[in-house]
Order: C-alpha cells, then structure tokens, then sequence
C-alpha cells in the first residue's frame, strides 16, 4: 500500500486522494472527459459538412487522441494510493508536461500542421492554458506524496 503523508495541521494521515488531492484528480478527470470528447469527435468519421476529416490533420487529431489517452491514465492513476498508481501516474505526469510544452512549442514554430487546434496546441490556449499549468500540479502533488518505493 501507498506511504500516506503526514498532515501539518493534526498529525494525522491524508492520503494523497483526498483533500486537495480529490480537486487535483477532478482537474485530471475534466481533462479526461474534455480531450476524450474532442479527439472522438474530430477523429470519428461522422459526415458533418464543417468537420475536418482525420485524413485532413491526422498529426493534430491523433496529438488529440494521444492527449486524451494520458489524461484518462493520469486520472485513473492519481485516484488510487498504491505505489503503482504513484509510479504510473507520475510517468503520465511528465509525458503530460513534456506533451503539452513540446506540441505547445511545435504548433509555434510549424503553425501550418496544426490548422486543428488539440488539447496541447499553443501550450493549451483553448483550455485556458491550464493543460500548461496542471502538470507541474501534479507533479509537485505527486513529489509531496511519494510513495514507499
């Protein structure tokens, strides 16, 4: 079982799922859902007359698809307390933030790839820019409650 971090305040134990932990899984968990939906949408090829077909950005839309697929693995991994999930949703954290300030990067410097916008596109510009900001979240949640190796 996962180590549990010790709270300041009382002494007692929280595990790193509860508490600010629940609002940082519920940030993962929003992502999920949100780049799920997108990339499903963009990459689905339901005859609509404004949709890109996948054919026409297949690197936008699979960065999408890729997108979604570490944020569900990241959510999933971030609500468990074992040193698995900690060590699975760590590695989903850094792919994450190397994902997001690498396609972040790329879509500046090579624009004409990325005429579809994705999750990570200009550093999460359509979300707010918290796709930018969440995994050094998790990350330093993460690092705070380490688990038992």
């Amino acid at each position: 079982m996962g180590k549990r971090a010790v709270s300041s305040d009382n002494g007692r134990s929280t595990p790193r799922n509860r508490g600010v932990g629940m609002l940082i899984i519920t940030a993962y968990g929003i992502f999920a859902v949100s780049a799920f939906a997108r990339a499903f949408y963009q990459i689905t090829p339901f005859p609509q007359q404004d949709k890109v077909q996948f054919a026409d950005a297949p690197l936008a839309l699979s960065l999408s698809g890729f997108a979604a697929a570490v944020y569900i693995l990241a959510a999933l991994a971030l609500a468990r307390t074992t040193t698995v999930a900690w060590k699975v949703a760590l590695v989903a954290v850094l792919i994450e933030m190397v994902g997001v300030i690498g396609v972040g990067a790329w879509t500046l410097m090579q624009p004409e790839l990325f005429e579809v916008a994705t999750v990570w596109g200009g550093f999460g510009r359509d979300y707010g820019y918290i796709p930018l900001v969440l995994p050094f979240v998790g990350l330093f949640w993460l690092l705070k409650h380490r688990s038992a190796h």
